[in-house]
């Protein structure tokens, strides 16, 4: 099920600053008000001090860095896929601070807020974090998980998921990932085939998480009857220029140009595999009243000037031979 942001860290933060709050609205307003120090009881179990970082957003970029198995692709990450974000950032700032630990280079790792890191260095804006020091790897990644959960992922991320339970052995098959998941096998079937396909292709788009089971498929079946040098071809028409293919549309808005970027793809698999199209030609049979065309296994008659006896004799015969 879907979290808030505001739920989430309620849940987070079950214990803050001096108050020691003691209910998910107690936690929620002293994180929503930034207290400098809260008190996390990371994955239920001991408790750990966050201190309250100020990062000014020049230095946003350099010195942070998001948790490497934090199941959100980062390069997705656009103006486009965060736009429900940076509304609210630029208008009011940052309304709830991030979650981190500090690496032994003194960088920043984000666990939770990846997507606010990435708004803030879009917006220019001061970056807040809660920062703790003793997060092990294990406790990181349950803050990673947890964090996701309000914001749901795109199907190549949940393939990605999904795949690395297979390679571990957690599942055999798609039914057993559907069952861990808690979805349908053909989602299942659907977020695999968008993890096979390359981030390049997938980054032609301006919010990856706006693209359905459908567009994956027929996106996967288009790109894979390519052969190894047509799919590269097709690759390097997606970052030629430096940019992005949704950053060379010209359509208004993410839904017209996700169909752009479709029809742009499209246009290049065509040209780089054009269909074989069978040609029908036309044969007269009786010259201005009756000609057939043939293309492949179908047969279409033209017939004119027919009254209705000739025209039930017709269909009885037709009926005859394929009855």
């Amino acid at each position: 099920m879907a979290i808030k942001t505001s739920d989430l860290n309620a849940k987070l933060f079950g214990k803050a600053d001096k108050r020691r709050a003691t209910t998910p609205l107690e936690a929620q307003t002293a994180a929503k008000e930034q207290a400098q120090i809260i008190e996390l009881a990371v994955a239920g179990e001991e408790l750990v001090q966050f201190e309250l970082m100020r990062i000014p957003a020049s230095d946003v970029e350099s010195e942070t860095v998001v948790f490497s198995e934090n199941a959100r692709e980062q390069s997705f990450l656009n103006e486009h896929a965060l736009s429900d974000v940076l509304t609210t950032l630029r208008e009011r700032g940052q309304q709830y601070p991030a979650v981190g630990r500090r690496r032994n280079d003194g960088k920043i790792e984000v666990l939770d807020g990846s997507r606010r890191r990435m708004s803030c260095i879009l917006a220019n804006k001061e970056f807040l974090v809660y920062v703790a020091d003793n997060i092990n790897s294990e406790h990181a990644k349950f803050l990673s998980d947890v964090a996701n959960a309000h914001k749901p992922l795109s199907l190549y991320e949940k393939g990605k998921e999904m795949q690395a339970k297979l390679e571990s052995g957690e599942a055999d098959d798609q039914k057993a990932l559907a069952k861990i998941f808690q979805c349908s096998e053909a989602l299942v079937s659907g977020a695999l085939k968008a993890a096979s396909l390359p981030l390049e292709l997938l980054q032609a788009y301006p919010n990856v998480a706006d693209l359905g089971r459908p567009t994956i498929v027929k996106l996967h079946k288009q790109f894979y009857e390519l052969d190894d040098q047509k799919q590269a071809e097709l690759l390097n028409k997606c970052h030629e220029e430096g940019r992005f293919v949704w950053q060379r549309s010209e359509a208004q808005g993410v839904a017209r140009m996700t169909k752009d970027v479709s029809e742009t793809l499209e246009g290049w698999i065509e040209e780089l595999a054009p269909r074989k199209r069978s040609v029908a030609n036309k044969v007269d049979l009786v010259k201005g009243r009756a000609s057939y065309t043939r293309k492949g296994t179908n047969l279409a008659l033209n017939l004119k000037k027919v009254d209705d006896k000739t025209m039930k004799d017709i269909l009885d015969f037709i009926e005859a031979k394929f009855s």
